[in-house]
């Protein structure tokens, strides 16, 4: 008879491998205008103000499809429904290398929003119907760790295709980006519906012995999980604050997610090569971070101070990089610390809400706090742009930046209990 433990580790080596990689693509695909930006910008023209408006762009359309993709997803099945954002986002993620205006741009951004709406709270939700809340963060982590990842490849990927392919078939290096890295999307999109199961009940690779056991495992601790009606997930405060916590949270995240390419570039490195390179150090940090930090807490059962501290340090390594702008070693140290301490939030937070809802108050509640707290991502890189085109540095917008940080762990410290409960 399989132990439980060997049967969860059978369930990760089945799900979380191709599930990470799609994350990798997906975050790769939604920053690698950080990188465009260092020749695109000349290319079309673009101020800081436009490049962050149409960098932030994106979220809105994130934000007004996700709550609706989320539901879809319930009707739909997860298999068939992340395989056709997957599809649709690496078409359009391609796409933007026809991008030559600041209107297309826009457009371009937004559309692409559009369509990957729901991906994220998709597989959020979807690692509920597998796994009980006290494995949920570290599971978490090791999705959310292709953020990280996207950094460590994406970086040097990304310098080496806008500085090889430059000049290639009359097309500029940023158009090669976007075409090179948008296309494994669509692949992943089809090997989805091969590798993905709807539920534990789809999956043929478990016998009904192994299903059972992970269905009492769920079953659990269900009863904590709340199965509101959808009109009570809208109006509950509880949702609302964790919504402004992700927020609060998705500012550093996204700040650092744009503009660390531009960062390394003022602390005086001018290769994109280089600097593709050198992104992969507070990437590769961040990822073996927010494991440990993630498994930690599962262990020991403690979220609050597990969120809080991450997002403190986080700001903490902002502050530090406006003070050592123009040193490549201590800016990119700081900015290490920083990018590390901002990533480990992210999977702790999430045990919070996943544990707290169930059911189409799931679907709906996690798609509402990451909508909402995603709108971060149109706020961040657009106030650090329109502040660097005001100020002439980015100093000041870091700060913003570490400000929000700060104010998402006091929130966390003031609204979370020690297990993660909402006060």
């Amino acid at each position: 008879m399989i132990t439980t433990e060997k049967l969860y580790a059978r369930v990760g080596w089945r799900l979380l491998p191709f599930l990470f990689v799609c994350y990798v693509v997906a975050y790769l695909d939604r920053v690698n205008v950080g990188f465009a930006k260092l020749q695109m910008q000349a290319d079309l023209q673009l101020s800081d103000t436009v490049y962050g408006l149409g960098a932030g762009i994106f979220f809105l359309g994130y934000f007004l499809f996700e709550v609706p993709a989320n539901l879809l997803m319930l009707r739909v099945g997860a298999r068939r429904w992340i395989a056709r954002i997957m599809a649709s986002w690496g078409l359009l993620s391609a796409a933007m290398m026809f991008t030559s205006s600041p209107a297309a741009f826009y457009v371009m951004r937004f559309l692409l929003g559009v369509a990957e709406a729901g991906f994220f709270p998709g597989v959020i939700m979807y690692l509920t119907y597998w796994y009980p809340a006290q494995r949920r963060a570290r599971i978490v982590a090791i999705f959310m760790s292709g953020v990280a990842v996207a950094g460590v490849v994406g970086g040097p990927l990304s310098g080496w295709i806008m500085s090889h392919f430059a000049g290639h078939a009359g097309l500029a290096g940023w158009q090669w980006l976007f075409l090179l890295e948008g296309l494994p999307a669509v692949a992943l999109g089809v090997l989805t519906l091969a590798v993905l199961d709807d539920g534990i009940d789809d999956a043929n690779w478990l016998d009904d012995e192994e299903k059972a056991v992970l269905k009492h495992e769920l079953a659990r601790d269900g009863a904590a999980r709340a199965h509101w009606p959808l009109r009570h997930v809208f109006g509950s405060s509880r949702v609302w604050i964790l919504a402004l916590m992700y927020f609060l949270f998705v500012m550093g995240l996204y700040g650092v997610g744009f503009w660390l390419p531009q960062l390394i570039r003022n602390a005086g490195v001018q290769d994109v090569l280089d600097i593709g390179l050198l992104t992969a150090i507070p990437y590769g940090l961040a990822a073996l971070c927010m494991v440990v930090v993630a498994r930690h807490s599962d262990r020991s059962g403690e979220r609050r101070w597990h969120a809080a501290i991450p997002a403190f340090v986080g700001a903490a390594g902002l502050v530090a990089s406006t003070h050592y702008a123009h040193s490549p070693v201590l800016a990119l140290a700081a900015l290490s610390v920083a990018t590390a301490g901002i990533l480990s939030t992210f999977p702790v937070f999430w045990s919070i809400p996943t544990a707290m809802l169930g059911g189409a108050a799931a679907a709906a509640g996690i798609a509402m706090i990451n909508s909402l707290g995603n709108l971060a991502g149109f706020a961040s890189p657009y106030l650090v742009g329109a502040i660097k085109d005001a100020t002439h540095s980015t100093a000041n917008g870091m700060l913003l930046l570490a400000a929000s940080l700060a104010a998402g762990g006091a929130l966390v410290l003031a609204c979370v209990g020690r297990k993660g409960e909402m006060l």
